[in-house]
């Protein structure tokens, strides 16, 4: 009993966490601007560039960052944590699912969120990092090429997932259910941006 509930408090703990919306939070102390309110009205750190670097674009760049790591940690934090104090692999998958479940559906936000990349990523990076690696080299060659944040991310997104297939570097559970489910969530977030590509009116990232 001591197990499930331990294994229920970092769920809750990974959820709440998770929906900490770094972006906004960044966003409206340094340059005084509600992501939530303008550009693709995302929390995340693309919507934080583009919108902080029409009043500044040298902090823009530097909130942009911070979204970003600050995303990942919020995934790998708790998941670290978790894996010291000797908790399942199956547990940690959940916390896993359940910190990006957070940052695209913020219990703070009304359940609205980000597209849960960078959280993605810090999950990732700790549970399969080989293919987590493979995945972030893909993703930044087609941002350098592309320069458009939501087919980079996703193309990064499939790579990670096929290179985890490819190489056999199973998720230390039986099934892959949680990877495909994170991915699943996070290209469910970005339909809007798949629209967008398809119409030819998805934005590049300058």
């Amino acid at each position: 009993m001591d197990f499930l509930n331990i294994n229920v408090v970092f769920y809750i703990v990974a959820y709440l966490v998770g929906s900490i919306p770094f972006g906004l939070i960044l966003a409206k102390k340094f340059a005084g601007v509600n992501v939530q309110e303008s550009g693709s009205k995302s929390i995340g750190a693309t919507n934080v560039l583009r919108v902080v670097k029409e009043k500044d674009p040298a902090l823009a760049k530097k909130l942009g960052i911070a979204t970003v790591i600050l995303d990942a940690i919020k995934g790998t934090l708790v998941i670290v944590i978790a894996m010291m104090m000797g908790l399942s692999m199956e547990t940690l998958w959940g916390i896993a699912v359940l910190a990006v479940l957070g940052h695209c559906y913020s219990v703070y936000l009304n359940f609205e969120g980000g597209k849960g990349v960078a959280t993605g990523l810090g999950v990732f990076i700790v549970l399969i990092p080989i293919p987590t690696i493979i995945g972030a080299v893909i993703w930044g060659f087609c941002a350098k090429v592309l320069k458009i944040s939501s087919i980079s991310s996703l193309l990064g997104l499939v790579g990670v997932v096929v290179a985890a297939i490819i190489l056999n570097d199973g998720v230390g559970v039986e099934s892959n259910a949680p990877m495909y489910l994170i991915a699943f969530i996070i290209i469910y977030k970005h339909i809007p941006n798949i629209i967008r590509l398809i119409r030819g009116e998805e934005k590049k990232v300058a």
